[in-house]
């Protein structure tokens, strides 16, 4: 039979172990309130967008979330997948840009809406400035004029050839909408296909000496190629005329009325994800990165580090140089979940 001093050093021990395995496990379950639970993301298929994706992940990784590889879609779908939790979480809503596929979609009754991933993002129509300068050109409206069309006429119909947006990105609305409210549907053809190829044409176009038009948004890698101010300019609009006929909407950039609102992306989980994991969400709605960030990463991309894996390591870079700000993020997420408890 064991003496009872001993009995009881061992009932002594055990008991420290088990404190002591309890503070431990209290420890790490503190330091990742996301342990076990998997998490899928879904982003556009622009792969100019994927960074911040990339970025957000980083952080829920750190947060003990285990996230899965990204569904890849358009704006309306990815807002019905959030609802339905065929998805957890996105990064990529314009606010006002995209508010109808969210409102379509179930809007704050199925969604989270949160944060400022992204402020400050621009939508709006450029032209070289050369030709802007040469023809006093300044509003969109100035198109209306044959002679001034003719300018951008690229395939001898008489309209002007203007670079648009994919179908599916809701800037085509937009610009579909102006193109009527302006009268310009005689005088402008709208070119719609693959975005950055059109792109591509339209850059070539301008290293040609060549008069250009078209559509574009900051953040992407084409702001840092055809520089406002340097090469192109933005064109003015004769007033505000939105689709949704929300015309008091903040429009003016730099005194200019650009004709889209000036916006801000926000980040959009499903609702049921975003209540029981209030860490996710802590996450989600103080991350935040500047349009020249993303800018300059796109602008790598364009410079041939495109790959899946390289657009990973930009993120991981990001995270590296922005290391104290992420970690104040993640103790407020960490924060957020032990209060929750």
């Amino acid at each position: 039979m064991a003496h009872p001093l001993f009995s009881r050093r061992i009932v002594q021990c055990l008991a420290a172990f088990s404190l002591a395995t309890t503070a431990l496990y209290s420890h790490a379950s503190a330091q990742m309130p996301g342990e076990g639970v998997k998490v899928t993301p879904i982003f556009p298929s622009i792969a100019e967008e994927r960074f911040r994706g990339e970025i957000a992940m980083e952080g829920l990784r750190e947060l003990g979330y285990k996230v899965q590889e990204p569904k890849e879609t358009e704006y309306g779908v990815m807002m019905m997948a959030l609802a339905n939790g065929d998805a957890d979480f996105t990064v990529h809503l314009w606010d006002k840009l995209h508010d109808k596929f969210y409102q379509q979609a179930g809007g704050d009754s199925v969604m989270v809406k949160t944060g400022s991933i992204m402020p400050g993002v621009l939508q709006g129509y450029l032209i070289d400035k050369k030709t802007a300068d040469a023809y006093h050109i300044t509003n969109l409206s100035d198109l209306k004029k044959p002679e001034i069309a003719k300018l951008f006429d690229t395939d001898g119909d008489g309209k002007a050839d203007m670079t648009g947006c994919n179908p599916g990105w809701g800037c085509e609305l937009i610009i579909d909408h102006h193109m009527k409210a302006y009268g310009l549907k005689d005088r402008v053809k709208v070119n719609q296909g693959s975005y950055f190829a059109l792109m591509a044409d339209t850059i070539a176009r301008y290293k040609e000496g060549k008069p250009i038009l078209y559509f574009t948004w900051v953040p992407q890698w084409i702001a840092t190629v055809l520089v406002e101010g340097k090469d192109v300019v933005w064109l003015e609009v004769p007033k505000t005329d939105l689709p949704d006929g929300n015309n008091t909407v903040d429009t003016l950039y730099q005194g200019k009325n650009l004709g889209f609102a000036v916006d801000q992306v926000k980040a959009v989980l499903n609702k049921d994800f975003a209540e029981e994991n209030p860490a996710a969400l802590k996450f989600l709605s103080v991350m935040q990165i500047s349009t020249a960030d993303e800018s300059a990463q796109n602008l790598k991309m364009q410079n041939g580090e495109k790959k899946p894996a390289d657009i990973t390591k930009h993120a991981k870079d990001w995270v590296a140089a922005h290391r104290q700000q992420f970690d104040k993020w993640l103790d407020e997420s960490r924060a957020a979940a032990k209060a929750d408890q």
